[in-house]
């Protein structure tokens, strides 16, 4: 084993969840439920700072208070229902091929697998959502040869605490100096960094104008033989095809590791 752990988010990291799958399956719910409101990708997209679908739909409400779904524990019990019947909604569009995988993705994971490397996936998401995306995106062979998904409410404080990322490392066996983080968000990366951890940022569509003070390299998408990723910011760490491989991934590490050391 290489000593070295990779810890991949899952929404819009391992694919473009939130546009095409999280809202999609929100807005159907809403409408199954009868609830009086839909969300459009203008107001979802600040509700993505908030981790984890219960926490964004509570929020939400109470943002509304003309919205009246109850108090309580009777608004608990119907939100909790309807995030459950969201993510039956959600996992039905996933295996639909509805949501394919990022650029690059499926490549960096076999990679880094090959090398010896620990593959972990670390996300606010449902655990059935996460693992529902990793069948599509990377399938089942892969999928058993990484070492674990940490998800949903495995922890109170959800990102951007650094809860999610300091427990897979410590479950992983890993210091936060052998652990590099891909992530999408502001909350992810804040996430990531609170944990002392190096992290490279693959902005997807909601986040693009999102603030990364902490990463190591912002990029539009890792990138693949063919599709070159553009740098956004940070270090350069792409190959001379333009897109970032395991030794780019290597490179981020030590730079962040430089970097705390200095």
């Amino acid at each position: 084993m290489s000593g070295r752990a990779l810890i991949l988010d899952c929404d819009g990291v391992l694919a473009e969840t939130e546009l095409d799958g999280h809202l999609v399956a929100f807005n159907r719910t809403f409408e199954q439920l009868g609830f009086p409101f839909r969300w459009t990708a203008e107001e979802y997209g600040p509700l993505l700072r908030i981790g984890g679908g219960k926490e964004r739909l509570k929020a939400y409400l109470a943002q509304h208070p003309e919205i009246d779904l109850g108090s309580g524990d009777q608004l608990d019990e119907r939100i909790l229902a309807a995030h459950k019947l969201k993510s039956a909604i959600y996992v039905e569009l996933v295996d639909a091929g509805a949501l394919p995988g990022r650029t690059g993705i499926a490549r960096i994971i076999a990679e880094a697998l090959d090398a010896g490397w620990q593959v972990a996936c670390a996300s606010t998401s449902a655990e059935k959502s996460v693992e529902a995306v990793l069948a599509s995106v990377i399938g089942p062979e892969q999928r058993a040869r990484m070492a674990a998904v940490y998800a949903g409410d495995i922890v109170p404080a959800k990102k951007p605490a650094p809860d999610i990322y300091l427990l897979t490392a410590s479950e992983l066996g890993r210091t936060p100096d052998e652990v590099v983080v891909i992530e999408d968000s502001q909350s992810g990366a804040a996430a990531a960094a609170a944990a002392g951890m190096a992290h490279v940022v693959t902005v997807s569509h909601f986040t693009g104008d999102d603030e990364f003070p902490a990463a190591t390299t912002v990029v539009d998408s890792l990138g693949d033989a063919g599709a070159p990723a553009k740098l956004l910011a940070g270090l350069d760490v792409r190959n001379a095809d333009g897109f970032i491989d395991l030794a780019g991934l290597e490179r981020a590490l030590e730079d962040h590791t430089a970097a705390r050391a200095s």
